[in-house]
């Protein structure tokens, strides 16, 4: 596809509207802070003394942004999970989320009866399958959202009811004006991202030119988009179908950067983006730039994306949802359909088979 302005090719490329589904990202933030408002929380979970989120794929990269928005600001430690077994530490003073969009994670619902053995406080975050069965059983709470999307297209739905549990547990001074602005900039930017506004005026097309037929490298920060840019390079492998790698700073100045000065002709293939907030420590800004001048001299392609809004929960969802728009666009460029996950299904299908 070579017009990302033509809505009739846009419709019958993207089969399954994963546009579409991008487009109701703020409705899916109201729901996700619904369920967590309405969430039943045992009143001893307020004692506990660390927190463990636990997940794969979509579901998982929900506890990392959790855990960075929390960083720094949370009087409890929280850590992120992605396997079938649980940390050594965890125990009766550790508020477990065990969160699967479709209950049927196999590696989550290991890690679901681990915690369950060693006594944690579990909170379990799904809608439907074989998790809620099981934390229903054991009168565990557990927190229905919507089924149906894929998991990277439901991302409000397992962020936001963490989020909201964390808050009424005292975890988290986050309040509600901050979620009203958050619902705002992203009604506004799926506007101005929306497949109705033509290339000339719209930056997430525009992104996606510039990152066509390109690997790509996208840079945060510790602790702060980090999280963020690993969530672009998952976006651009299952919606766009290429490689996009993730990496942090300042981490990265202490050892990857050396591997920038040979392999040239590989090199000027890649297309590098720097993820940039205001909430970066100022070392880390000065960081950023000298980061950018020496890759720059290598690298086919390097820009910066810019949060918007006014407060860190904003910016980092501002960031997660250009990428939504830009790893889409970057799919129907190549052609391809966004929503298939071929390679993730074949892994399913096998692995059920042993």
């Amino acid at each position: 596809m070579k017009n990302l302005d033509n809505l009739k090719e846009i419709r019958k490329t993207d089969k399954a509207d994963m546009l579409g589904k991008v487009m109701q990202l703020s409705e899916m933030v109201r729901l996700g802070l619904k369920t967590g408002e309405n969430a039943v929380i045992p009143a001893g979970y307020k004692k506990v003394k660390k927190v463990l989120y636990t997940g794969l794929g979509g579901s998982g990269i929900s506890g990392d942004i959790l855990k960075n928005l929390l960083c720094g600001k949370c009087p409890v430690p929280v850590f992120v999970n992605r396997n079938y077994t649980l940390p050594g530490w965890v125990d009766a003073s550790t508020l477990v989320f065990a969160a699967s969009l479709s209950g049927n994670t196999e590696e989550t619902i290991a890690a679901f009866k681990e915690a369950l053995s060693k006594k944690a406080k579990v909170v379990v975050i799904t809608s439907g399958g074989k998790l809620r069965t099981l934390a229903e059983k054991n009168n565990l709470p557990v927190l229905l959202v919507p089924g149906g999307n894929p998991p990277r297209a439901s991302l409000p739905y397992l962020l936001f009811p963490a989020l909201f549990v964390m808050k009424k547990l005292g975890f988290t001074a986050i309040k509600a004006p901050e979620f009203i602005e958050t619902i705002d900039l992203l009604e506004d930017l799926a506007k101005l991202y929306a497949p109705e506004i033509k290339l000339k005026d719209n930056p997430a097309k525009q992104l996606a030119v510039k990152l066509h037929k390109k690997p790509v490298l996208v840079f945060g920060s510790a602790d702060n988009t980090d999280a963020v840019a690993v969530r672009w390079k998952c976006q651009l492998a299952e919606n766009s179908k290429v490689f996009g790698f993730a990496s942090t700073i300042p981490e990265m100045n202490h050892n990857e950067i050396v591997g920038w000065e040979l392999l040239k002709e590989n090199l000027k293939k890649y297309a590098v983006l720097f993820l940039r907030t205001q909430d970066d420590l100022p070392q880390v800004k000065k960081r950023f730039l000298l980061t950018r001048k020496i890759i720059s001299r290598k690298a086919g392609w390097t820009g910066e994306v810019n949060a918007s809004g006014k407060t860190p929960l904003a910016r980092q969802l501002s960031l997660i949802y250009f990428a939504d728009f830009v790893s889409v666009y970057l799919a129907l460029l190549y052609g391809v359909d966004p929503t298939p996950i071929k390679a993730i299904d074949y892994f399913k299908a096998n692995l059920s088979k042993q």
